[in-house]
């Protein structure tokens, strides 16, 4: 089994668009409902979809974008003008991660967990 994509709901899909390419995400896909990208590593997608009902921008999910050069990924965001609610921390379970919202509240933490992310020293012995 292979991971392939998220989508979240949006309620601005041009606001939205082009808040996900600060990020250095590139658009593969568009419409005026719907925006796929693909990342500048790996094969998975990520994508928005307009939700004009708003029904499902109550809904509790966290995104991960993970990068080994997270400091200045969050100092090269902050100079675009993107704010963060929380400020670049260590968290005790060993990943290093700042947070923010995209324009329709979706939560976004920024990452790098290095070997923790697949091997933290909790990991379950039956599977190391």
């Amino acid at each position: 089994m292979n991971f392939n994509q998220v989508t979240l709901a949006v309620h601005d899909i041009n606001l939205a668009v082009d808040f996900y390419k600060i990020f250095g995400l590139t658009q593969i896909v568009a419409d005026e409902h719907y925006a796929r990208f693909s990342f500048p590593d790996g094969d998975a997608t990520f994508s928005i979809y307009l939700d004009t009902d708003k029904r499902d921008l109550d809904c509790r999910g966290v995104i991960y974008f993970e990068h080994e050069e997270l400091e200045q990924l969050v100092e090269s965001l902050k100079s675009k003008g993107i704010v963060f609610s929380q400020e670049l921390t260590m968290q005790s379970y060993l990943w290093k991660e700042a947070a923010l919202s995209d324009p329709s509240g979706n939560k976004i933490k920024l990452y790098w967990a290095g070997k923790n992310r697949l091997n933290p020293p909790w990991k379950l012995k039956e599977h190391i």
